[in-house]
């Protein structure tokens, strides 16, 4: 079956950000996100789920256990289960991206208070 976001689910996170969800499953994770300028997720981690940020366009910062990257267009970047991280976009134009989660992020999201470390399991 062929997908696209104007054939899945789609939903508002943060602050006026999209998600599509191209692959929903327990096992695998696939979902189009869009950052508007200045916005950024919540700091967190993931108790089982291994992620990978894969950007279409724009640059997306990403703080991953306290550094920071610019991750641009057609480059990704993992985040082992454990370790938090927190997506933002610091630049003036929307950044879409693919984040693929497995098993599935979802109801394994744990927020991380700022300055708590937290190491992989």
């Amino acid at each position: 079956m062929i997908v696209d976001r104007s054939s899945t689910e789609h939903y508002l996170w943060g602050q006026d950000c999209d998600g599509w969800l191209l692959l929903p499953g327990d096992d695998l994770l696939v979902i189009e996100e869009r950052m508007p300028p200045g916005t950024a997720e919540t700091r967190h981690f993931h108790n089982r789920a291994r992620q990978f940020f894969y950007v279409l366009s724009g640059t997306l910062t990403m703080e991953l256990d306290g550094k920071v990257y610019q991750v641009s267009a057609r480059r990704g970047i993992a985040v082992p289960p454990g370790q938090p991280h927190q997506a933002r976009n610091d630049t003036a134009e929307d950044v879409f991206f693919l984040v693929i989660s497995s098993p599935t992020s979802r109801g394994d999201r744990q927020p991380v208070p700022q300055g708590l470390q937290v190491n992989a399991p």
